[in-house]
Formats: structure tokens, C-alpha cells, sequence
């Protein structure tokens, strides 16, 4: 996928997706050991775009697995069209007794030559992991947001992260001909277990300093002036400072870049923070505490 990890950093930055060296480095690693890479981190600090900027920058397909609380095997692996193999028995078993009216186990002599039919090819319906194993072109697999499902669900990873394969009990053990780059994300919402991280590179992804971001930023909206740049990444940083439930992310930031664009505001004074502040906090109590600390318009709790 990449000859170097400048090489990673340069393409990254092609799609727009600014890279340290730090990340850079490991999403080489991860390509030549062909290694899951865990990105763990702040909600917003870059690592879901991180996947499709890897995606975007190799020309790969990119595979979404987003986790929840309850996603269990047949909405990750695969299952089967269960609708779609009921009408094929009732099917086999109408056309054994036209063919046969007098025979009174019709039914069961259907059964006996339709019940390896059913579980083939034409009843599978894949789901994100068994989809990124099978297929032979180049691939990003994201499972995003790991640590929202329950614990029980990793069991369900482990075959695949560790030797890409999927065994489905009725065809037998899938495995894949072009392993894809996978990219699993936390937010550390809960401590993921050690096997899953065992097979796995590491990254851990905070908020970047002003200078970064600003460039984030730059890159991500072009159009803006460059001091309005600097005012929203200044006070970005200042507002996670505060003791808030939600600090602004990095996704945040470039939207509210681009919301005071649409605005026609080239300046980011108090007026301006007032009137945009919910584009980047969003619990009232938050808003509260940065009017206090910001010398803002009060808000009502």
C-alpha cells in the first residue's frame, strides 16, 4: 500500500487528512505486517477519518462496521435469508406432491433432497466482516467504535483479526484470498479486552496543538482567512480547558469554520461566538460555563 511512512503522511495529505509522523509510521507498519491497527482516543480527534482517508488515498473500498450496544453475529458476520429458504421448501415440497400426489411422505422425501440446498451461495447474506474477507480487491475494513458493544462480541473478532478467516458451520471456513487494512476505533468508553488488543498495532489519538489544527483546519476549508483561522483554534483550545461534559472535537472545529463561512462572519468576537457556539457545545450547562468563562451573553439553564 506504501513504500515509507513519508509516503503515507504525503498521500494522507492528498485526501486532505493531515498525518504526524507518529500516525503516519504506524499506518505503515500496520500495511507491511498487514496488522489490525487499534486507534484509540477523544470523539472527533480524527480516527474514523483516519480509515477513509486510508481508504480514499489507496483507492481502496471501505467496509463500515459500526458498533452498538447489542450488534451480535448476524449483524456482524453474516446470516441467512431465512424468508427466502422457507419458500424454497415450500416449493421443493408442492412440486413432490404434483409429481407424486399418492405419497404420503412427500414432504419428508422433499426435506431430504432441498435441505443442503438451502445453505449455499444463494441464501447468504453477508455482513461487514464476512464482506471485507471475501472480497479480492483492495479493502479498508473500519470497525468503528469497538468499545460500545459488549465485551461478548469481541469473541466474534478475534477469528477474524488474527487469521482473517470466517467459519460458517453449514459451508465451512472462509478465508481471505487479500487480506483487507483493518482500522478498529474506541473512545476508551470501556477497556477492551487483551486478546483483541494482542492482535493489533496501537494509536493513540488526542487533540492536536493550535498550530496542527490550524492546519486541519486550513485544510479541510480552504476559503478561510487565516486570522479567522487562528481566532477559532485559540479558542477551541480554550474551551477544553473548561470542566466541560463535552469538549469541542476536531470534527467540531471545521464545522464551525465553516458555519461562520456561511455566516459572512470574518471576525470571531463575542457576538460571533454567542450566535455559533452550538455548532460546538451541546449540553446547556456547557454553554453555561463557557459564557462565564468567555464574559459571553448569560444563557438560561
Amino acid at each position: 500500500m506504501f513504500s515509507s511512512p513519508a509516503e503515507v503522511a504525503e498521500r494522507l495529505a492528498e485526501v486532505r487528512y493531515l498525518a504526524d509522523t507518529a500516525t503516519a509510521t504506524t499506518v505503515y507498519i500496520a500495511a507491511v505486517l498487514q496488522r489490525p491497527l487499534l486507534v484509540e482516543g477523544p470523539a472527533g480527534v480524527g480516527k474514523t477519518e483516519l480509515a477513509k482517508a486510508v481508504a480514499a488515498a489507496t483507492g481502496a473500498e471501505l467496509v463500515r462496521l459500526q458498533c452498538y450496544e447489542g450488534l451480535d453475529e448476524a449483524r456482524a458476520l453474516y446470516e441467512w435469508n431465512y424468508r427466502k429458504q422457507l419458500l424454497r421448501i415450500q416449493a421443493s415440497v408442492a412440486d413432490a406432491s404434483v409429481a407424486d400426489p399418492s405419497a404420503a411422505d412427500a414432504g419428508r422425501s422433499s426435506w431430504e433432497q432441498t435441505h443442503d440446498d438451502i445453505f449455499t451461495e444463494e441464501f447468504l447474506l453477508t455482513r461487514p466482516l464476512l464482506t471485507a474477507i471475501r472480497r479480492d480487491e483492495p479493502t479498508v475494513l473500519l470497525i468503528d467504535e469497538a468499545d460500545k458493544t459488549d465485551i461478548e462480541v469481541e469473541a466474534l473478532l478475534l477469528e477474524v483479526l488474527s487469521d482473517f478467516q470466517v467459519t460458517i458451520p453449514e459451508m465451512g471456513t472462509i478465508t481471505a484470498t487479500r487480506r483487507p487494512f483493518v482500522v478498529v476505533t474506541s473512545n476508551a468508553t470501556r477497556e477492551l479486552s487483551e486478546a483483541l488488543k494482542r492482535r493489533c498495532l496501537y494509536l493513540h489519538l488526542d487533540y492536536p496543538s493550535p498550530e496542527r489544527e490550524r492546519a486541519i483546519v486550513v485544510a479541510q476549508v480552504p476559503e478561510i482567512e487565516s486570522d479567522l483561522a487562528d481566532q477559532l483554534v485559540r479558542t477551541a483550545a480554550t474551551l477544553r480547558t473548561l470542566e466541560l461534559k463535552k469538549a469541542p472535537s476536531v470534527a467540531e472545529t471545521i464545522d464551525w469554520a465553516r458555519t461562520l463561512l456561511a455566516l459572512g462572519i470574518g471576525e470571531l468576537d463575542e457576538a460571533a461566538i454567542a450566535s455559533t457556539l452550538g455548532v460546538v457545545l451541546k449540553h446547556v450547562s456547557d454553554h453555561v460555563r463557557a459564557a462565564k468563562e468567555l464574559g459571553l451573553p448569560a444563557v438560561a439553564e
